[in-house]
């Protein structure tokens, strides 16, 4: 796959979704950071933000990260699967997720020795190619060509499923711990 020029990300027109949003949600934190965080999609928020992870499911994901990685928001790279919020907030499309893929492949490029957290199963299944239900990923370590990490659940399955997603959420965190911040 050749790469992409991720300068020319924020005036992509690649796919439909360029036509119904406000604007490209490209990502934000130090690309040399030691993790790198990859939802689904731009939701509402983010669509008018400009930012990944500003509503509610973001401030879930960040508290979690700060609580069990001990790292803030400035320490880590947050991106999403596509770059575009889909109508309605639907999930991202097959086409449009290939569409998108070779900005994300570039953003993981960059950021080659970080560790990947994939919160939600269309991040997962782009970032480390599994198939099947997401229970059946999370929580253990995962590799890909070009990335090692773990996939968890999306935090807005956390606002709706309760304490009981949040705590397997943290135990999933636990594991990626020792390497993002050693032991």
């Amino acid at each position: 796959m050749s790469s992409v020029d991720l300068r020319e990300l924020p005036t992509c027109t690649r796919c439909a979704l360029a036509a119904t949003r406000q604007r490209v949600v490209v990502g934000s934190g130090p690309t040399n950071a030691r993790l790198v965080v990859v939802g689904e999609a731009p939701g509402r928020h983010e669509d008018e933000g400009g930012e990944p992870f500003i509503g509610r499911s973001g401030q879930l994901l960040v508290r979690l990260i700060d609580e069990e990685l001990e790292l803030g928001r400035e320490a880590y790279f947050i991106t999403n699967t596509v770059k575009c919020r889909p109508p309605q907030n639907r999930p991202p499309r097959r086409e449009e997720i290939a569409t998108c893929r070779p900005w994300l492949d570039e953003q993981l490029r960059v950021a080659a020795n970080a560790v990947v957290l994939a919160v939600g199963n269309v991040a997962g299944r782009a970032v480390f190619g599994y198939a099947g239900p997401l229970a059946n990923a999370r929580g253990q370590l995962l590799t890909s060509e070009r990335s090692r990490g773990i996939v968890t659940y999306h935090p807005a399955a956390a606002l709706r499923g309760g304490s009981s997603v949040v705590t397997m959420m943290r135990e999933d965190l636990r594991v990626l711990r020792p390497l993002v911040v050693g032991s």
